[in-house]
């Protein structure tokens, strides 16, 4: 029961089962595909990061931002930030908008931008309009 019948020369001759090979094939054919998944998977999770350090670095620059230290609060959303990100202070009537955006590594996927926004009150104005006692 060899894979090949022998023929008359003692070499063989025809093989008995034609899915000899595939398995190969197979393989050959799947690789391409899980190094792709593996990428993709790698570059959800780069994506995952940069939100979630975009929002931390939000969030923190809109709290120092919104106690009326706007250049700390640049300076710290800057330090959490990804590389490259952008950083925008806006005042909004008794709130400050900060806005950070950044591509995932830094640029590797093209067209990608993550970003993320976070709100404080102004406190400068709140304690301004409690302490003249104008009311609001």
């Amino acid at each position: 029961m060899g894979r090949f019948r022998s023929g008359t020369a003692g070499a063989p001759s025809q093989r008995e089962d034609p899915d000899i090979g595939s398995v190969t094939v197979e393989a050959a054919m799947l690789l391409p595909v899980l190094v792709v998944v593996l990428m993709l998977c790698l570059a959800g999770i780069g994506c995952l990061t940069t939100q979630l350090r975009c929002a931390d670095a939000a969030r923190e620059g809109a709290r120092l931002a919104g106690r009326g230290d706007m250049s700390a609060g640049r300076e710290a959303a800057a330090q959490i930030a990804p590389d490259g990100a952008s950083i925008s202070i806006e005042f909004r009537g008794d709130f400050v908008h900060v806005t950070v955006s950044a591509q995932p590594y830094s640029g590797v996927l093209p067209g990608v931008t993550m970003a993320a926004t976070a709100v404080a009150a102004n406190e400068e104005l709140a304690s301004t309009a409690f302490l003249g006692g104008a009311p609001r």
